[in-house]
């Protein structure tokens, strides 16, 4: 069997707010109605008390209505029974009772006796007669003073007297509370719709997104409520889809097009090479050379191309291993020795000053050997490359012609290449890859004019840390895992 609670959690919305409103304004109307009418029942039983404690009757009044009940004679002017009340009895300490006036005895409790006796100076209670109507009583001890006689004097009035409006109070109040709750439930529903109606909106754009996937349109976002907070939120979301679909299609066609050179260029030299088997002419020795190391080039470059893609691909927050505190001291100088080899005619330089970061130790490497293949690249033959690391901060200067100011707003965009460097080997990812990994590690990498005016680039990567490890990290050099490119 559903609960309750279940068939309200499969409500709509709109339904389960405009009844959550009825409720609440029922409970509401219900607490006040209630409040007040025990607020007027006691305010009208304090009226009737005081009414009551407020007759007092005088000795001659007392002495007539007392040798009225002994001789059993009327008591004299009716006005003297109208002046204390409705009804009026006398009651005597053995529990005797004499009505004076009204129109029924009233019952004679042990707090009348006890006041007819002198043990008591009043009592105040209800009663109810033999006819059934209840009665407020109130008894007072009088003492005649010649006779010296004690008796009680009960003043009676009816309860109907407050009865009757409490009853015509509650019709009243619960007419009202029944008006109040149903027009509740009506403004409940108007508010939900009114109030929903952006959710609609949204809802609607949400489907249209959904079934369409057009991430261009946009949601009106007016006011600072949370509607509007939710609709500027879900608007930027589609921007930020839009686009990383956008960036992720750019990547797509950009790497198409670096894929096609080198393919074009590596499909004609085994044509070349498959047309001389086939036909059987042998291509002159030097020729064949030339063509096996284009062949060879080429794969290699193609390699790269697809290993700086498959790091591009990868989210910033999906490292391959885990952090770990390294030595980027350590990681500069095996890139370094790699850098060597690539170049063979170039002077190097180093001032490598101790430096531990938190990062990975592959993508590090992978960075600073990125850095170094832009100075070997761009260095003229028997040039030199200045290496330092100082307090985080590792600079790598070559003497090359140069980045053009214009230029260095885009160095670190995938597939950018400056007219220079066009015509020399390499995808245009190895920067976009320095400033990732630099940002995940999080420092950052620029790339600026030689600071004497000599000529040449300054690369600079920082990245935080500390020139001593922590006392739980392991000091020893990572081992590099970065392919030869």
């Amino acid at each position: 069997m559903t609960s309750p609670a279940a068939r309200f959690r499969a409500l709509p919305l709109r339904s389960r707010l405009a009844l959550l409103v009825t409720v609440a304004v029922a409970v509401a109307v219900a607490a006040v109605a209630g409040v007040s009418w025990v607020m007027v029942r006691a305010q009208l039983n304090d009226q009737l008390n005081r009414s009551l404690l407020s007759t007092q009757p005088d000795e001659q009044v007392v002495r007539t209505l007392r040798e009225g009940c002994v001789t059993r004679l009327p008591v004299g002017p009716p006005n003297i029974a109208e002046e204390l009340g409705p009804t009026v009895q006398i009651v005597t300490a053995d529990g005797g009772r004499c009505l004076v006036g009204g129109r029924s005895d009233l019952p004679v409790s042990g707090a009348d006796k006890a006041v007819a006796a002198g043990l008591a100076d009043k009592s105040l209670h209800d009663a109810t007669t033999a006819d059934g109507t209840k009665m407020r009583v109130y008894t007072i001890n009088k003492r005649l003073t010649n006779g010296g006689a004690t008796f009680g004097v009960s003043i009676a009035k009816p309860l109907a007297d407050i009865e009757q409006p409490l009853s015509t109070l509650a019709w009243v109040l619960l007419l009202v509370s029944g008006i109040g709750v149903v027009g509740a439930g009506a403004a409940g529903l108007w508010v939900a719709r009114t109030g929903l109606r952006p959710v609609d909106e949204l809802t609607g754009v949400v489907e249209h997104i959904a079934r369409t996937e057009d991430l261009t349109v946009r949601i009106p976002d007016e006011g600072d409520d949370e509607i509007a907070r939710l609709s500027r939120s879900f608007n930027s979301m589609t921007a930020a889809l839009a686009s990383s679909q956008e960036r992720q299609a750019q990547l797509i066609a950009d790497a198409g097009h670096e894929l096609r050179t080198p393919l074009t260029s590596l499909r004609t030299n085994i044509e070349l090479l498959a047309r001389s088997e086939e036909t059987g002419r042998a291509i002159p020795p030097e020729d064949r050379r030339e063509l096996l190391a284009s062949v060879k080039a080429q794969m290699t470059e193609l390699a790269s191309l697809i290993g700086d893609l498959q790091e591009l691909s990868r989210p910033d927050a999906a490292p391959h291993a885990p952090l770990g505190v390294v030595a980027l001291h350590d990681i500069a100088g095996t890139a370094l020795s790699r850098a060597r080899l690539r170049g063979p005619e170039l002077r190097f330089s180093s001032e490598l000053e101790p430096w531990y970061v938190r990062g990975e130790a592959a993508a590090l490497e992978r960075a600073v050997v990125n850095v170094l293949d832009n100075a070997v690249k761009f260095s003229p033959p028997g040039g030199a490359v200045e290496v330092s690391l100082r307090a985080g901060e590792l600079t790598v200067r070559d003497h090359g012609p140069g980045i053009p100011p214009e230029d260095l707003p885009y160095v670190f965009e995938r597939f950018w290449r400056s007219e220079s460097a066009r015509a020399l080997p390499g995808s245009g990812l190895g920067l976009s890859i320095v400033a990732r990994t630099a940002a995940r590690s999080g420092g950052s990498a620029e790339l600026r004019a030689a600071a004497d005016g000599a000529g040449g680039t300054e690369a600079v990567l920082r990245i935080p840390g500390a020139p001593t490890p922590p006392p739980s990290a392991d000091p020893r050099p990572q081992a590099s895992v970065v392919p030869d490119q």
